[in-house]
């Protein structure tokens, strides 16, 4: 079975596990605004817009999306901390900028994780750890006796959770690895086909590189392995005690009505639930749907916290 027809198959199983949720009687007064912590363009952006119209098109409710930039959603949260909390705003946003925020200046940020009710997920990103098919080596060990033996190795990262990880794994294992940023997965892998890095980081989009063979995958970055490589061990499995989960979350203003989080709640569920949904998470995450609900989207919020100390070392 090639990688598409796992995907494929998981994307069945987990459409089968989704049923609607039933909402309460209560109804907005006005417009809701779902904020997006991302510009226009990006896969959170592709998202959102979806999951709004959706949501519009179900509840008959005046839904629209609105782009709020800054900080990888940092601003934005931000700004719905200090909001009247009335029901008729929504954050989506993804967890590791505003947890590696809390845990570097915590005491500088106009929120903590308290200042949120919670509503849900949408998708966690599969985060690969990838090389060209012809790279010296195809797994970690085989990286760092690489790194040892060569004055190091060029690691290109998207986003600084990434380097943080890799830091981990570096200092745990003495292994000089350099870093180069980039600007996302696409030109990490220019930089990987071209040679100018050895390896680097993809959430989805080199998926068409391992089934064609240009790309192999060396870890999963996430606390679990990924649907399409489940032969492929954690990085934690092979014993650096870190990971990335990035998940795409909503939280609305702390204090609100237990009524309104639980409509925005169950309408959020709903429209996450379509098959429209599902269909721009496949073409825009390269995953499927995972909402863990609102308790389940605290808990990991809570435990992610914890994790993302280990990436700073404290």
């Amino acid at each position: 079975m090639n990688i598409i027809s796992i995907l494929s198959a998981a994307a069945a199983v987990i459409t089968l596990s989704i049923n609607p949720v039933q909402a309460s009687d209560w109804k907005p007064t006005g417009p809701i605004k779902l904020q997006i912590g991302f510009g226009a363009g990006g896969s959170t952006d592709a998202m959102g817009r979806v999951i709004a119209k959706v949501m519009k098109e179900q509840t008959g409710w005046s839904v629209f999306a609105e782009n709020k930039t800054g900080g990888g959603g940092v601003a934005m949260f931000t700004g719905i901390a200090k909001m009247p909390a009335k029901g008729n705003v929504i954050g989506m946003g993804v967890n590791m900028p505003v947890m590696i925020n809390i845990v570097k200046r915590g005491a500088e940020l106009g929120f903590d994780l308290d200042s949120f009710d919670y509503l849900g997920t949408v998708a966690k990103a599969q985060l690969a750890l990838i090389a060209r098919a012809d790279a010296p080596f195809d797994d970690i060990q085989g990286m760092i006796e690489y790194s040892k033996s060569n004055d190091g190795l060029a690691i290109g990262f998207g986003a600084p959770p990434q380097k943080l990880l890799m830091g981990v794994v570096g200092k745990q294992a003495d292994a000089d690895f350099r870093f180069v940023s980039t600007k996302g997965e696409a030109e990490t892998q220019k930089l990987l086909l071209g040679g100018q890095v050895l390896a680097g980081f993809s959430a989805g989009t080199h998926v068409k590189y391992l089934e064609s063979g240009d790309f192999k995958m060396i870890a999963s970055a996430n606390d679990s392995r990924h649907s399409y490589a489940p032969d492929t061990p954690t990085v934690r499995e092979l014993g650096f005690d870190v990971y990335l989960d990035p998940f795409f979350y909503f939280a609305t203003t702390a204090g609100t009505d237990p009524e309104a989080v639980d409509a925005l709640t169950a309408a959020l569920a709903n429209a996450i639930a379509s098959d429209e949904v599902a269909e721009i998470v496949r073409n825009a995450a390269t995953t499927e749907v995972l909402n863990l609900g609102a308790e389940g989207t605290k808990k990991m919020l809570v435990e992610g916290i914890e994790n993302v100390k280990v990436l700073f070392g404290s």
